[in-house]
């Protein structure tokens, strides 16, 4: 009896594969969950199109989701990271049925939880949040490994979907120097609504 080991290549560096992936965003409207993938947005680049989520742990698709109800003109991408994403595993479900089809999510996942001290997370012992969503009822979803699949779903992110998609990008686990935006909420926000063309609230 022969076993086939899959044969993975080395992870992703999670800044180069930012920035490469936002390099295809347009106008797309970008919320970023707690922590490292704050960072790793803002390194690529500060925009009043991003919105910084600097607290709300497990609450960056949901917000994706209410955005892209509220902006159905535009596309809106969630950057979060593994930790988050499994510490919010109901909003996967919760997206699926409300179907919202200018929604993409993308999970940067490292096997850790890089916030509080690298301890290995779920995705490190088999969990796969690609398959999970997709279980849900997502219209599609991906794991990027490589530099051309970074290539290939950024293409891809302004393609027509009938439905919500979600990326799985494996990454290095690795903590590069902290790249951070503003930490002040409000005027966050009122950027961010401003952009949209309403007044800050």
């Amino acid at each position: 009896m022969s076993m086939t080991n899959t044969v993975h290549p080395v992870p992703l560096a999670r800044r180069d594969a930012i920035a490469a992936l936002l390099q295809h965003r347009r106008d797309a409207l970008v919320v970023t969950g707690l922590g490292s993938p704050t960072y790793d947005v803002h390194a690529a680049g500060d925009r009043d199109d991003n919105y910084y989520l600097w607290g709300a742990m497990g609450g960056a698709a949901l917000v994706g989701l209410g955005l892209a109800q509220a902006q159905p003109t535009r596309r809106v991408l969630v950057i979060t990271g593994d930790g988050e994403q499994l510490m919010a595993f109901g909003s996967l479900a919760t997206i699926a049925v409300a179907r919202p089809r200018n929604l993409d999510i993308v999970v940067i996942d490292n096997h850790h939880f890089g916030e509080t001290g690298m301890q290995a997370s779920h995705t490190g012992r088999g969990i796969d949040i690609a398959n999970v969503a997709a279980a849900c009822g997502f219209a599609s979803t991906r794991t990027v490994r490589t530099p051309q699949d970074i290539a290939d779903t950024g293409e891809h992110l302004h393609a027509a979907s009938d439905g919500p998609r979600l990326f799985v990008i494996k990454v290095a686990a690795e903590n590069p120097p902290r790249s951070l935006p503003a930490r002040d909420a409000v005027h966050i926000k009122n950027r961010f609504r401003a952009h949209l063309g309403f007044p800050a609230g």
